[in-house]
């Protein structure tokens, strides 16, 4: 890709974020539009519309980027949970590593790749038309002394990285326990899920649950609470599964961790999930059939994997115009047309791997629902590992392989060529990730903050409906997808670790984006997002295993660039910093993520001993026997009947997806 094409990319995000910049900051001040900007305010937002002069509403203000940007993480963690905290601190954990990386990259590493002959000269006049890959170490001489600097440069950012992931690590896990100190005893604390209970003739799951705990947990076990389920004519069913209540969180803690019979499959214990954030389908699923369900979602994966390479292979064409024009010749015309050729190469394709991806984070989602989880959180946590890995398999390495390593899968194979495949190849795609990340990252984030679709509908629900006000008792704010906004940012970080000792230029538009998501997304929360489910920032480990991965990928690609650029002892010298990589991963794996699997006892028992003398708790264990309301015990709800076809529908798919295996 040549310069003028890549500017002009920018130039069309750039001009789409000014414009839903503007227009956000005008209709959030139009009557009837706090359903869709401010759903979190809405009564506040009306006083303020009746205040507002008329004039000022169809003036663009910037109040509410300083507002955002002087939000506070406390008054963060007051609002929105210690989720939204941490899912800040993964943006400004990157805006570090990209300040840092950027002023290494930009003063040092960039003028060693413009003044290098490699490729060619570099010459101001013939900037726009001059190909990219003179900014990227493609351009370095081979042999040159100059690629010292990318050999410091690369452990510089390891150890800088290392540094601020173990110093995260751990002012994370004393936040998840200053948080379980403070917060309020929430019914998760004290109670398990039981399942695969088993029932003796002429008994009930309701006995059984409470012969078996009080003989073992005498003096702990409160009481339970039987899952049941209706069938197809809203009859309820038997569903050998049970919330079982406890009087302290440490006798929760055991009770949710131990084997409880000889049979594995037979009183399966594990921690429950707060009462809103339960997913009630799947309750009766077997043993047998939640293990079906695992290999039937990984050959969906993997054929939703496959299938998504034909788009990925259509985007590659319309980058490489030479090779569209063999196949497509009566196009020749059309793209010998400067701007047409700019905005094919530069713009065109992004977005249309962008539409495409859009349809992926509601197939993971969908994908992890049936995988057996039985809380949102679990579920959301899944799919975003799930729409990571698609994204660095299918966005990164199928872009990175579809040009002339493709054609040589036999090479690819070979394990010892893979460094030197990935420092061919990389570079070269350094002009369509640059693109991707405005398109992607600028573009897309701030048509988040514009809400268009959600625009849409409020001005058909006014035309449609008599009344053009909604019902403020109806009305529920928006949660935030985690599993659709971290995997995009982890992305976005992947990209940056490993570009920037083969493309600082690559470095600015990161930075751009990750400013950008700071102050849009701590606007959201504090207007639009409202906390559905709490896991006390157990995303975190997922943010501290694709930044260890990005690590490595570097390291192995500075492998094979070395190795190519004839420097040979800066190819040795890269093989220590992998090992030293991964001994650091093992060292935090041992030391911090336990902190994120359970509690310590120290923590539980400290936290049961402070509750004993509050007086708010016995109100609280009644109320605790109530938490869980079952869907199949209410059907004339509206609500629940809705949750419990749901679950029907969930049940009908999923026995539709065994058979066709």
């Amino acid at each position: 890709m040549i310069v003028s094409a890549l500017l002009t990319s920018v130039g069309i995000n750039s001009g789409l974020c000014v414009l839903f910049f503007t227009l956000y900051s005008i209709l959030r001040k139009q009557p009837g539009n706090s359903y869709v900007y401010i759903p979190r305010h809405t009564h506040v937002e009306k006083e303020i519309e009746r205040s507002t002069h008329f004039l000022q509403r169809l003036i663009p203000t910037p109040t509410w980027v300083r507002t955002a940007w002087k939000l506070s993480e406390e008054e963060l963690l007051s609002t929105s949970g210690l989720d939204a905290v941490v899912f800040i601190r993964i943006i400004t954990f990157s805006l570090k590593i990209f300040l840092f990386t950027g002023a290494l990259g930009l003063f040092v590493l960039l003028p060693i790749h413009a003044s290098g002959t490699q490729v060619a000269t570099f010459v101001v006049a013939d900037i726009p038309s001059v190909t990219l890959d003179l900014f990227t170490i493609t351009n370095v001489n081979s042999g040159s002394k100059w690629l010292w600097a990318h050999c410091v440069s690369v452990y510089l950012v390891t150890g800088f990285v290392c540094f601020l992931l173990y110093h995260e690590y751990d002012y994370i896990c004393s936040k998840r326990v200053a948080y379980f100190y403070s917060s309020k005893p929430r019914p998760r604390q004290f109670t398990i899920l039981v399942r695969g209970i088993p029932v003796r003739p002429g008994s009930s799951i309701s006995k059984s649950v409470d012969s078996f705990f009080m003989k073992y947990y005498p003096s702990t076990y409160l009481s339970h609470a039987v899952i049941h389920r209706t069938d197809s004519r809203w009859h309820r069913v038997e569903v050998r599964s049970a919330f079982v209540f406890f009087r302290s969180r440490y006798g929760a803690a055991i009770a949710s961790q131990l084997q409880q019979s000889e049979n594995p499959t037979e009183w399966v214990t594990e921690k429950a999930p707060d009462p809103d954030d339960v997913y009630w389908p799947f309750f009766q699923s077997s043993f047998l059939k939640r293990w079906l369900l695992k290999v039937v979602i990984i050959l969906t994966y993997i054929l939703v994997t496959i299938l998504f390479l034909l788009p990925v292979l259509l985007v590659q064409g319309l980058t490489n115009l030479s090779q569209l024009e063999v196949f497509f010749p009566f196009l020749q015309d059309i793209l010998s047309m400067k701007y047409v050729r700019q905005t094919v190469t530069g713009y065109l394709p992004n977005l249309i791997l962008l539409l495409f991806l859009l349809l992926i984070p509601p197939v993971m989602e969908f994908l992890a629902s049936i995988q057996g989880h039985f809380s949102q959180s679990t579920i959301q946590r899944s799919a975003c590992s799930k729409f990571l890995w698609f994204m660095i398999w299918n966005i990164f390495f199928a872009n990175v392989l579809s040009g002339s390593v493709f054609t040589q899968l036999s090479e690819l194979l070979d394990l010892k060529n893979v460094p030197s495949k990935l420092a061919v190849s990389v570079p070269a795609q350094a002009s369509f990730f640059i693109a991707y990340v405005v398109t992607s990252g600028w573009t897309s984030t701030s048509s988040d903050l514009f809400r268009i679709i959600q625009l849409i509908q409020s001005l058909l629900q006014k035309c449609c409906c008599c009344s053009s006000e909604n019902n403020d008792d109806e009305y529920e704010a928006p949660y935030i997808r985690y599993h659709k906004e971290i995997p995009k940012i982890l992305f976005f970080g992947l990209l940056g670790i490993t570009y920037f000792f083969l493309a600082p230029l690559m470095l600015p538009f990161l930075l751009v984006y990750f400013s950008l998501a700071y102050i849009i997304f701590k606007n959201q929360f504090i207007n639009v997002y409202s906390p559905k489910f709490e896991t006390a920032g157990k995303f975190w480990p997922n943010v501290h295993n694709s930044m260890i991965f990005s690590l490595l990928l570097m390291h192995s690609i500075a492998l094979g660039i070395f190795t190519l650029k004839k420097l040979q002892m800066g190819s040795t010298l890269m093989i220590p910093l992998p090992v030293m990589t991964l001994l650091f991963n093992e060292y935090c794996r041992k030391r911090f993520l336990p902190n994120f699997l359970a509690y310590s006892v120290e923590n539980l028992i400290k936290r049961d001993s402070k509750d004993a003398n509050d007086h708010e708790m016995p109100q609280f264990f009644d109320q605790l026997i109530t938490a869980y309301k079952d869907p199949a015990l209410s059907p004339d709800q509206l609500s629940n009947t809705d949750g419990l076809r749901f679950a029907n529908h969930s049940d009908n798919l999923t026995d539709s997806l065994l058979l066709s295996i």
